[in-house]
């Protein structure tokens, strides 16, 4: 099995989205596990359902 390149971590305040390839930080810091993002982060990462995952996590934030 390899290695997950997008993994969600526990920070203080929530979680935040590590790049394992880039070793840093990517996107937002989430108050809830983003686990459908980061499936297709992982998974097929289609442009168009980041970004409406991205818009769906951010609406949730405010």
């Amino acid at each position: 099995m390899s290695r997950r390149r997008y993994v969600a971590r526990g920070v203080p305040g929530g979680y935040r989205i590590w790049d394992n390839r880039g070793r840093r930080w990517w996107g937002d810091l989430y108050e809830l596990c983003p686990d459908d993002l980061l499936v297709e982060l992982n998974g097929q990462a289609d442009p168009e359902r980041i970004t409406a995952l991205l818009r769906h996590h951010r609406a949730r934030k405010r």
